[in-house]
C-alpha cells in the first residue's frame, strides 16, 4: 500500500486488484475540535463511511432544513450538494471512496439507484456489512483496518464476478467518465459525445442512467472538487487564483457554484469548516 498522511488522519490506496472499483481508503481521528458541522462536498467518489465510535449524524444538505439522521455506517452516490456531518468535536472512522465501476462491483447496482441518497450500508452488503463494522471495531491499527477493507471488499467483488451483467459498465459510459476525471471536468460534452460516436442527447441519457448526474453537472462537480482542494491547502490561493486554476470563466462564477454545492459562500464556508482549523 501507499500512503500520505491526510489532514484528517491516514489516506491510502487499496489493494491492486481492487484499484478500479476503489479510489481510497481514509482513516481519521478528529479530536479536540470544536462542536460543529462538517461541510461533505460532493466529489468523483461514491462514499461510504463506517464509524469506529459514535454513530454518524449526517443530513443530506447543508443550512436547507434536510432531516438529521444517524448511522453506524453509511453510504452514498454521487451528490451535487454537501452533506452535512454533524459532530462534538470527535470523530473516529473510515471512509472508502468507490468509482462508479465499483458501485456495480461492489453494491451490484449501477451509481444512479444511489444518487442524492444517505442509506445504511447493511442495506447495500447485508450481513457483510455486519462483519465489515465488527472487524474494523475490533482491529487496532488503521494497516490492520485497511487489510480488512482489502478482504472483504475483495469478497463482495468476487460475488458478482461470474459473469453477471449487471455488474457491467457499458465502455462508451466508463471512457467518457475517465476523460472527464482526467480533465477534471474541463471538456465540452457535445465534443465528447462526438467522439464516442453518440449524440449529445443519447450520451448525456447514457450518462445519467449510470451515473445519476448528466455529465454537464458531473463535469461541474468535477471542477468544484478541483477548486475544494485547492481551497482547503494549508496555505490556499486567493480566491480568484482557484476560480482560474480549477476551470472557471471567473471568480463570479465559482462562487455561484460554490453556494449550490456547499450552500454557503466561500467566504462563510471557510470561516464556518471545522476541519480546516485541524490542518
Amino acid at each position: 500500500m501507499e500512503d500520505h498522511t491526510a489532514a484528517s488522519g491516514i489516506r491510502v490506496h487499496p489493494a491492486p486488484v481492487l484499484r478500479q472499483y476503489v479510489d481510497s481508503y481514509v482513516g481519521f481521528n478528529l479530536r479536540g475540535l470544536p462542536a460543529g458541522v462538517h461541510c461533505g462536498p460532493p466529489s468523483r467518489a461514491l462514499t461510504a463511511v463506517i464509524s469506529l465510535s459514535d454513530p454518524l449524524e449526517v443530513a443530506a444538505g447543508v443550512d436547507d432544513g434536510s432531516p438529521v439522521a444517524r448511522f453506524g455506517s453509511v453510504a452514498g452516490g454521487l451528490m451535487r450538494r454537501s452533506v452535512a456531518i454533524h459532530h462534538d468535536g470527535r470523530q473516529q472512522g473510515v471512509q472508502v471512496s468507490l468509482t462508479p465501476l465499483g458501485a456495480r462491483a461492489v453494491y451490484g447496482m449501477p451509481a444512479a439507484e444511489l444518487a442524492h441518497r444517505l442509506v445504511p450500508l447493511d442495506e447495500l452488503l447485508g450481513a457483510l456489512a455486519a462483519e465489515l463494522v465488527d472487524r474494523l471495531r475490533s482491529a487496532t491499527t488503521w494497516a490492520a483496518r485497511f487489510t480488512v477493507l482489502d478482504e472483504l471488499l475483495l469478497r463482495a467483488v468476487g460475488r458478482g464476478a461470474c459473469g453477471d451483467r449487471s455488474r457491467r459498465l457499458r465502455p462508451e459510459v466508463a471512457e467518457a467518465w475517465r476523460r472527464l476525471v482526467a480533465a477534471r471536468g474541463c471538456v465540452q460534452v457535445g465534443a465528447l459525445a462526438a467522439e464516442l460516436g453518440w449524440s449529445r442527447r443519447y450520451f448525456t441519457e447514457r450518462f445519467r442512467g449510470e451515473m445519476g448526474l448528466s455529465p454537464k453537472t458531473f463535469a461541474r462537480v468535477l471542477r468544484f472538487e478541483h477548486a475544494h482542494e485547492l481551497a482547503a491547502a494549508r496555505d490556499p490561493l486567493p480566491w480568484g487564483d482557484v476560480a482560474a486554476v480549477s476551470g472557471y470563466a471567473d471568480q463570479a462564477h465559482l462562487v455561484r457554484d460554490w453556494r449550490e454545492f456547499t450552500g454557503r459562500s466561500p467566504t462563510a464556508w471557510r470561516r464556518g469548516e471545522v476541519l480546516l482549523a485541524a490542518r
